[in-house]
């Protein structure tokens, strides 16, 4: 029987369903838990021979359909098989009430039937995670891996049960959501962001179109345990306890954040009983995440790598030694970090130490234990430093989030660190609680009784201090998890960067041998990032006046004051912040020249700089080295480079030779800029920068396949640059792969047009985009103008004709602009994917209006 959906027997689907071929459509009888026997419908691409089966279970109100992309892209040597569950989809209607135990042993009986060839992975998604966790806790023994997708086996303590299901659950309201009507199904296909087509809609109503072929799915959700009495709450509460016995056997959660009825919570809940799973967490997916997603390139990339065999990670018996200098007896007198603040508040080494002890003492008192995720929202200085310490002594992993992301970024990095505990100032410690950041609440300050009720804050800094000394835990080892470190968000969404202790200290060794950093030195770091590695190098810092989300903020004469107030060697600054540093250097002072004339090191990162500006900075420097460390939050210093040798060139700009420890190679692109070969250390080649050392970072948090592609098996970390080495072994960046231009002559790397732009006075910044298809694109430049509009305008023909005399690349068109998009965390790197956008819409006749 084909296309009968009213019919309560098995049938086939009518063809013409998008994306379901019909010869995949098959009809099996078997058994069903009680013994009776039934029809169940599955899809099956049944290759002639196999290596693999892939096992997939719906959950409700969904059927097989959910997993057809699965199918159409499956390798030519690997089964899937889709199965509809008794009294959903096309299988038979059993007219009585399924449990998940008789769920579970009903799958058991039809591949039993079907005699499935081992090995399988199953995967499901919805209430068949529970079901295909029990298949597979039977069937053990063929089980290669296993694949969830927004699912649960236990129900969180502290939080409660999904207030839709509790909702439908209501008499009257069950019966007419989920069988009188289709509401249910509705419902559930519109818990996605983007919402499906109106054919994917009718597709997936297909199987529901009578009320008597809807029971199945009112009965689903009332078999849905949601106290302890119900009858399948023992049946779910073993499957969750026997998880564990799956400890040896690969796991994927691929999961979609904003899920209504399956939370961040319940991931939260799965990594705990599975903490060797591989995660993928969409931010912006919800319930239905197959279908906002390549599935089949996630599942097939993660069986891929299961074929190869797994690389032994280093053990070291040998435990952190990031807090190692703070302990120096040397150094107990010493000056460590001085505040930028009307009292100057400063603290030795040794004052920072006992500091570090009692927060450990309040840390512990909390329950934070080794392992556990500390989110410090705290403005650099000696609270932040005393925490990060702390947490690194006791073997906590703390969560660095720059503000600079915004509202809406720190929301959403957050919310996928999911952090234990969050350590914030009154500002932060509000905004958690208005947007419910997860967390137990701690505050810098003190607050008042009143505050700390409303804010549900559970502790504050000042409580430490009062607290009696304790047996500390042991350090923690040298390739335990060490930070989780949020990227600026500047090249692409935030993603959280892993470091182990082990490697956070050979970024520490890295810097030190690289700039010959010795214990006299003492760091003004306008790049707040690196103020809290001052205490690790055994050496004093402080964070110049100024707002470190937007380092365009620092003025010459604040600059001039931080050195001043710790004798400073080095600055550490980016580009935005040294910019701003020479337009506001007009009123220095003789003595204010003579304390700039004492820095030994001008180190400048966090996007491409201008060799003028740095040669311009170190005119007010003249006893200083310049240098720019090439790298990013994922491995940093890459390469360096001393500002006599800063160029710029049709390659791009040269960011110099590979730092200490560090390999640098070049994987080839094609006409388009894709990235298609291995990398080479061949000269002249231009193509992605592929970097390898000791301090490359761990992996990204929750984005296993970003983490799977950005690196390579022989540990090649994919950096998204384009670039290329010259015969002197120096590396020339061009910008990022995503934003090359791909011309009919070639490929244009953008930051070489830009740089050459920037030469002219009147432009204040420029930025350079492909206009039109891959392979044929026209390069239009935007530039930065301050007495231009907000509304992007086509630049003065002089100016055109001027640009186009300068630049080596043949420049389409020219549009002004009074302000370009940068990045919060350096204000220099430009958001060239809004950029486009706005060009695409001027160049067709739109008005912009970029405010």
């Amino acid at each position: 029987m084909v296309g009968n959906s009213k019919s309560n027997y098995a049938n086939r689907p009518a063809p013409g369903l998008p994306g379901l071929k019909s010869e995949w459509s098959r009809l099996l009888e078997s058994p069903d838990a009680d013994g009776v026997l039934r029809t169940w419908h599955f899809l099956d691409n049944d290759p002639n021979e196999s290596k693999l089966t892939i096992l997939c279970v719906h959950g409700n109100p969904s059927w097989s359909y959910l997993w057809r992309d699965l199918l159409t892209h499956c390798p030519k040597d690997v089964r899937v098989i889709a199965v509809d569950q008794l009294d959903m989809g096309f299988s038979d209607r059993t007219k009585s009430k399924r449990t998940l135990e008789m769920r579970i042993q009903d799958l058991h009986n039809f591949t039993q039937q079907l005699d499935i060839s081992e090995p399988i992975i199953t995967i499901a998604h919805d209430w068949g995670g529970p079901i295909s966790l029990g298949w597979a806790q039977i069937n053990q023994h063929c089980v290669k891996g296993i694949i969830l997708l927004n699912t649960a086996v236990h129900q969180p303590e502290r939080v409660l049960a999904p207030i839709l299901i509790k909702f439908v659950r209501l008499p009257g309201v069950l019966q007419f959501c989920t069988q009188i009507t289709k509401i249910f199904i509705w419902g559930a296909l519109h818990l996605t962001e983007k919402k499906p087509s109106s054919s994917i809609k009718q597709a997936f109503f297909a199987p529901y179109k009578s009320s008597r072929r809807r029971k199945g799915i009112k009965r689903f959700v009332q078999d849905i345990p949601l106290h302890k009495k119900h009858k399948s709450f023992k049946t779910l509460e073993s499957i969750c306890d026997k998880l564990e016995t799956f400890k040896d056997t690969p796991a994927l959660m691929i999961w979609g954040a904003r899920d209504k009825v399956f939370s961040d919570q319940y991931l939260g809940d799965l990594e705990k009983r599975l903490p060797h799973a591989n995660v993928h967490r969409f931010a912006d997916a919800g319930h239905f995440v197959s279908e906002e997603i390549d599935l089949s390139k996630i599942v097939f990339t993660w069986l891929k790598q299961l074929e190869i065999p797994e690389q032994t990670k280093l053990s070291y018996d040998e435990v952190s030694s990031l807090t190692t200098k703070i302990n120096d007896a040397q150094l107990t007198t010493e000056l460590a970090i001085t505040e930028a603040t009307k009292t100057q508040a400063s603290v030795t080494f040794g004052q920072l130490n006992e500091l570090i002890e009692q927060t450990c003492y309040g840390l512990l008192s909390l329950k934070v234990i080794p392992g556990s995720k500390v989110a410090l929202m705290v403005y650099p200085g000696i609270n932040l430093s005393a925490l990060l310490y702390a947490c690194w002594k006791i073997g906590a992993i703390p969560v660095l989030i720059d503000a600079g992301l915004g509202k809406s970024g720190m929301s959403k990095a957050i919310r996928s660190a999911r952090p234990d505990f969050l350590v914030g100032d009154r500002r932060a410690i509000f905004a958690a609680r208005l947007l419910k950041w997860p967390g137990t609440r701690v505050s810098v300050k003190k607050l008042s009784k009143i505050e700390q009720t409303l804010l549900v804050c559970k502790s504050d800094l000042p409580s430490f201090l009062s607290l009696t000394p304790i047996q500390l835990p042991g350090l923690p080892k040298r390739d335990a998890q060490a930070a989780i470190v949020f990227t600026s968000g500047a090249t692409g969404p935030s993603k959280g960067v892993r470091y182990t202790h082990r490697q956070l200290e050979s970024q520490r060794d890295a810097l030190m041998e690289l700039y010959e950093i010795t214990p006299e030195d003492r760091l003004v770091a306008a790049f707040a990032p690196f103020a809290l590695y001052g205490p690790a190098m055994g050496i004093p810092s402080i964070v110049p006046d100024m707002d470190v989300s937007a380092p365009g903020t620092l003025t010459a004469a604040h600059l001039v004051k931080a050195i001043q107030a710790i004798n400073a060697s080095l600055v550490f600054a980016s580009p935005a912040a040294i910019a701003n540093v020479m337009s506001t250097s007009g009123g220095l002072s003789d003595n204010d020249l003579e304390i700039l004339s004492k820095v030994r090191l001008v180190l400048c990162a966090g996007a491409p700089v201008r060799p003028q500006l740095m040669k311009d900075f170190l005119s007010l420097t003249p006893n200083a080295k310049g240098y720019s460390p090439y790298g990013m939050t994922e491995v940093l210093p890459a390469t360096n480079v001393a500002v006599p040798e800063m160029q710029t060139s049709t390659k791009g700009v040269n960011v110099g030779k590979p730092a200490p420890g560090v390999e640098i190679a070049i994987s080839p692109l094609d006409r388009k800029g894709v990235s298609v070969e291995k990398p080479t250390s061949q000269i002249n080649i231009v193509g992605e920068v592929k970097i390898r050392s000791s301090h490359t970072f761990d992996g990204y948090n929750q984005l296993w396949h970003t983490d799977a592609l950005s690196r390579t098996s022989d540990n090649w970390h994919a950096s998204g640059d384009i670039g290329s080495l010259d015969q002197n072994g120096d590396l020339w960046i061009g910008g990022r792969l995503i934003h090359v231009i791909s011309t009919p002559t070639g490929l244009v790397m953008p930051v070489s047009v830009e740089f050459e732009i920037e030469e002219i006075p009147e432009v204040q910044l420029a930025a350079a985009v492909g206009v039109g298809p891959a392979g044929r694109q026209q390069i239009v430049a935007i530039i930065e103008m301050l007495n231009t509009s907000t509304i992007i305008q086509a630049a003065p023909m002089s100016l055109v004709s001027k640009i186009r005399s300068i630049t080596s690349s043949r420049i389409a068109a020219v549009l002004t602009v009074k302000r370009l998009p940068v990045d919060r965390r350096h204000n220099s790197k430009i958001d060239r994917v809004l950029v486009k956008l706005w060009a695409d819409k001027a160049l067709s006749g739109e008005k912009v209006n970029t405010k």
